[in-house]
């Protein structure tokens, strides 16, 4: 294996159709197959490329793998709700915008059933805390628009409620969807609203 990768211009065709080759390809097979089984042999066979062509773009499977669910992420948390009703849109409904949260996470459940999963990436499901963290302390508890890319935890002061929520959330979506998603992303969305709300008050009037 390399010690070291090729970084093409992120805005290459031919780099954007490699990557979406290899992502697409670990997305089919996790359809069929646990994440730790799935070698970079098989990943490289299923995209129609050679083995030195996805160490070109990707250190391992897992990083292939936190790649391929980095965009979805990006809409899932993107859909989170505002959680202070002081600053939310008196017009929104809450609840509707976590629907689009479960509806994502529905849409690649082999693919997050196998990461988040007990033989799962710890790599990857720190990288979704960290974003939905992220993403609550900007867009929620600063209401200041969507949380930047590639953001680094450590440049975010201790936020308990952002962490809960982002705790959470990851805790609701991994359990259902272990259980093979009983329930609707509508009628997870409705139970899920209430709680985060009331955590985010508890925390909100502890902190005063």
């Amino acid at each position: 294996m390399p010690t070291t990768r090729q970084n093409p211009p992120a805005g290459d065709r031919r780099v954007r159709r490699t990557h979406a080759a290899l992502q697409g390809a670990l997305i089919k097979l996790v359809e069929e197959q646990e994440l730790g089984q799935i070698s970079v042999a098989d990943v490289a066979e299923q995209a129609g490329v050679n083995r030195t062509t996805f160490y070109d773009h990707y250190r391992d499977v897992h990083e292939l793998a936190e790649a391929a669910c980095t965009s979805t992420i990006d809409t899932l948390i993107e859909s989170l709700p505002v959680l202070d009703s002081a600053s939310a849109d008196p017009n929104a409904d809450p609840a509707r915008s976590l629907v689009a949260f479960f509806e994502n996470l529905a849409e690649h459940a082999g693919l997050y059933r196998s990461l988040l999963g007990p033989q799962g990436s710890a790599r990857v499901i720190n990288h979704i805390r960290s974003r939905i963290y992220a993403s609550v302390h900007v867009t929620v508890r600063l209401n200041a628009g969507a949380a930047p890319d590639n953001v680094s935890l450590t440049a975010i002061p201790h936020d308990v409620p952002a962490a809960f929520t982002a705790g959470a959330l990851l805790g609701v979506a991994t359990d259902w969807l272990q259980r093979d998603s009983p329930r609707t992303p509508t009628e997870m969305a409705e139970l899920t609203w209430p709680l985060l709300v009331a955590s985010h008050a508890a925390t909100r009037d502890a902190e005063m």
